[in-house]
């Protein structure tokens, strides 16, 4: 990580709001869960704010990629069941009535794959449920050593949640998804690398700047265009047969290649020196 010290203060938000945000002049923001007497719990003001956050990332030319970590303990220990009056009812009636949605927010984790950026989770800590399902919606992951995992819905009489059912099993393959979420378990950092989980496992104290190295990576060195549109490419190609896959990323190809990125990319190759590709445009690709 290139010392991101220097912080936009128009984008630093104060320790106390329950997701800190900030952008380092590498074209990295960073978004911070920031419960950690609820363990970063997903609901209320978090999600709300989370999804506020994430519209000035993606909005800010400034930024070309995106880390999402946790503060304390945890990355986020699912929802904050908490944030709802009727949860602590002890009537199943109650607990039917409970508005689900509350503890969502406005969007599912699932927005991350439609967002231009690439985003990065750095999971702190216990990751569990919906804060599984959240991390799983980022396009790569890197894990602290003995971060605990966990899906947990159904040792709680639940079901695959919010897209859960869909990513998870394109990750890990049917049978290691079967696994996690019929059994529940708990399984640690090194395990959920072994299993395609996370990308990587780093010592707690190299985690966020390791997350961020590799993101300012890609901002350095990748074009904003490109990056959005490869993922287009392979959420919306998931749907696709091979032939129209192929058939749709010849006619991509051709688009990419009447863009300034092309040449830039092309040029700074052959001129031994870093691409200076501008940044994405308001309409997507």
């Amino acid at each position: 990580m290139s010392a991101p010290d220097q912080v936009t203060d128009a984008h630093s938000d104060s320790e106390a709001a329950p997701v800190r945000y900030e952008v380092f002049d590498t074209g990295v923001a960073v978004l911070t869960l920031n419960r950690p007497d609820r363990m970063n719990g997903w609901g209320g003001g978090l999600a709300g704010t989370f999804y506020e956050r994430m519209d000035d990332a993606e909005a800010d030319p400034a930024v070309r990629a995106i880390v999402v970590t946790g503060s304390g303990r945890a990355f986020c220990a699912g929802a904050d069941m908490g944030d709802l009056t009727t949860i602590s009812a002890t009537t199943v009636d109650a607990a039917a009535d409970t508005d689900v949605g509350k503890l969502v927010g406005a969007r599912h984790p699932h927005f991350l794959m439609g967002m231009r950026k690439p985003v990065i989770a750095a999971i702190n800590g216990a990751c569990a449920g919906m804060g599984l399902t959240l991390a799983l919606a980022c396009d790569v992951r890197f894990a602290a050593e003995g971060a605990k995992f966990t899906t947990s819905f159904a040792r709680r009489g639940l079901i695959a949640e919010y897209g859960i059912s869909w990513i998870l099993p394109r990750i890990v393959g049917t049978g290691v998804a079967m696994d996690l979420l019929l059994s529940g378990r708990v399984f640690f950092a090194d395990e959920a690398a072994r299993l395609g989980v996370v990308n990587d496992v780093v010592a707690p104290q190299e985690l966020l700047p390791h997350a961020i190295g590799y993101a300012e990576g890609i901002a350095a060195n990748c074009a904003p265009s490109s990056l959005a549109v490869i993922k287009q490419q392979v959420y919306a190609d998931s749907m696709r047969d091979v032939l129209d896959a192929s058939d749709h990323a010849e006619k991509l190809m051709h688009e990419s290649m009447t863009r300034p990125d092309f040449l830039e990319g092309i040029t700074s190759f052959f001129e031994k020196r870093p691409p200076n590709f501008p940044p994405i445009k308001d309409d997507k690709p």
